[in-house]
């Protein structure tokens, strides 16, 4: 049987076979089996969401303490965008743990079907598509938006948060959302694409509506958005390139409302009130760009899968039974 080549973009650097993670299949049906084990999969969901809410409740409400008793400040501060990023960072040990605690897999197959974060896989990615969302977000802020005054240490401050803890943050949703739940509904399904199907639309619009904004133009980017790093995590077979488009998209668009001066509490406050414009789905347009050509480059090979059993690990495995 002929083996298809893998594209050059998803070479890994290494390849970890790890332990009661199936052979030969696909990033989201590593927890599928004989059993479609659908109340398990609610169970993960509820708690990767609790946890979602928890952390950021509880991060927030150390921030305002902090930011009230020994700062003296009050309002929308850089201590609080700091908590609301680290909260959504510790979706990344927290998916692992559930992953781990409800389906008996080794935490690092998270990452991807290589049983490893692929380095390789990421700077690539980072290399070859990071300008092009770099350039695509910076549409938007061509328009005119009100200013508001900032001050210089918040600036900085705005800018230091923005560089270090929201790529953690946009990685932090990719493993809770396109890794553990994407992989809890992938499973749900006795076919690997209506796994995969199902798996993309339900995180891609329960995440999207999450979000809060039900406008037409921010709604629209949210589910291109979602929708792009849900069939590039499934076609890549692991987490590196969504985590480095979604950061990408978040950390441009951080830096360059604090460099503008906009008004970052209240677009982040009330997603809900914002009208979108068409300029909003600039973005989008790159992204589905970057989907069809990580599609083409995986035309041949399909989607990533993890490791097969080798000949001699058949033989090893008989002696043993």
């Amino acid at each position: 049987m002929s083996v298809k080549s893998e594209s050059w973009f998803l070479r890994p650097d290494e390849i970890v076979r790890t332990s009661r993670v199936p052979p030969g299949v696909e990033y989201h049906r590593v927890y599928a089996g004989e059993k479609r084990r659908f109340g398990r999969g609610i169970v993960a969901i509820f708690l990767l969401f609790a946890g979602l809410i928890v952390f950021g409740q509880a991060c927030l409400a150390a921030a305002s303490a902090i930011d009230s008793q020994l700062l003296g400040r009050t309002g929308f501060t850089p201590l609080q965008f700091a908590a609301g990023a680290l909260s959504l960072a510790l979706l990344i040990p927290y998916s692992m743990l559930l992953q781990r605690w409800l389906y008996g897999v080794p935490a690092r197959s998270l990452h991807s079907v290589a049983g490893c974060f692929r380095f390789g896989v990421f700077g690539r990615a980072l290399l070859v598509f990071g300008p092009l969302v770099l350039i695509v977000m910076s549409v938007g802020f061509f328009a005119p938006d009100d200013r508001i005054p900032w001050g210089t240490a918040d600036l900085i401050a705005f800018f230091v948060i923005g560089m270090t803890l929201t790529p953690l943050a946009a990685a932090g949703e990719e493993y809770g959302v396109r890794g553990l739940m994407f992989r809890v509904v992938g499973s749900w399904t006795r076919g690997s694409l209506s796994g995969a199907i199902l798996g993309i639309t339900l995180t891609t619009v329960l995440f999207s509506l999450f979000h809060g904004s039900l406008d037409p133009y921010i709604l629209g980017s949210y589910l291109v958005l979602f929708g792009a790093m849900a069939i590039i995590t499934w076609r890549t077979g692991g987490l590196e390139v969504a985590v480095v488009l979604h950061g990408v998209y978040n950390v441009s668009a951080i830096v360059l409302a604090t460099t503008l001066h906009l008004d970052l509490r209240g677009d982040l406050s009330s997603r809900g009130e914002i009208v979108g414009t068409p300029v909003n789905l600039v973005p989008s347009a790159g992204l589905a760009v970057i989907t069809a050509i990580i599609w083409w480059t995986t035309r041949k090979s399909g989607p990533a899968r993890t490791p097969a059993i080798s000949s001699e690990q058949n033989v090893a495995v008989g002696s043993r039974s």
